[in-house]
């Protein structure tokens, strides 16, 4: 596969207010590597506001001024599965704005914490030929008690070839993104949905651990069923 000429990096955010700096932060200094290693490829950080009520907004706002590929999109679907497939269609229409034919797409979620070579390891993936890339996650340190924090290391690896998937850690090409038929806009689970339908697709794919992303150990969270319930779970 030929190497992809922008990437964009889709962050659906509802009431995130104090964890979205940190997301940001980290997803800046991932930014700014690809730059380094590949500054003629274009790159855009899509942060989708579904729903909020807080000062979410205002911490994108504060960035646009010093990040000019920072652009903040409003939705009101309560639904993190419309946010996704909001945030990459608003990407694919910037792609297509500035000319590129082959982009990438970087998921993540504003509770996490991405590695400073995120981007630069989903191009190198991207660039071998592999059109889908599931990465890892594992809880902040200090967010989950003992006997959670165990039972989360009896449940999980992060070695290549797992079997986890995780919107906070997800690459896919845009082409693959279309094929499957994009993120379906369910309240849950619409990560692995699409996943498993990318996959079926017959798409090249790699599960790796190489460049897991640090997200929050909280047991209230934003989606029901989602990953604070499940780790909610973990202490039962």
């Amino acid at each position: 596969m030929t190497r992809p000429d922008a990437v964009a990096v889709v962050v659906p955010a509802r009431d995130e207010e104090v964890l979205l700096p940190a997301c940001l932060d980290a997803v800046a200094v991932a930014v700014d590597a690809l730059r380094r290693e590949h500054p003629d490829v274009r790159t855009r950080v899509v942060v989708v506001l579904d729903a909020c009520r807080d000062a979410s907004a205002q911490v994108v706002a504060d960035r646009a001024d010093v990040r000019a590929d920072v652009r903040a999109l409003t939705t009101d679907a309560a639904c993190v599965g419309v946010a996704r497939g909001a945030g990459v269609d608003a990407a694919a229409s910037w792609a297509a704005g500035v000319g590129a034919r082959r982009l990438w797409l970087a998921s993540t979620d504003a509770d996490s914490v991405v590695p400073p070579d995120w981007l630069t390891s989903h191009l190198r993936w991207a660039t071998a030929g592999m059109g889908l890339v599931v990465g890892t996650v594992e809880p902040r340190p200090g967010d989950l008690d003992p006997v959670a924090r165990a039972a989360w290391h009896r449940r999980h690896t992060l070695a290549d070839g797992h079997d986890h998937v995780h919107g906070a850690n997800l690459g896919l090409t845009l082409a693959a993104y279309r094929s499957a038929g994009g993120f379906p806009p369910v309240p849950t689970h619409e990560d692995v949905r699409l996943v498993a339908a990318v996959r079926a697709a017959g798409v090249p794919h790699l599960a790796t651990g190489a460049v897991p992303v640090v997200t929050s150990g909280r047991r209230i969270g934003r989606a029901p069923d989602g990953f604070a319930d499940y780790l909610d779970g973990l202490g039962a």
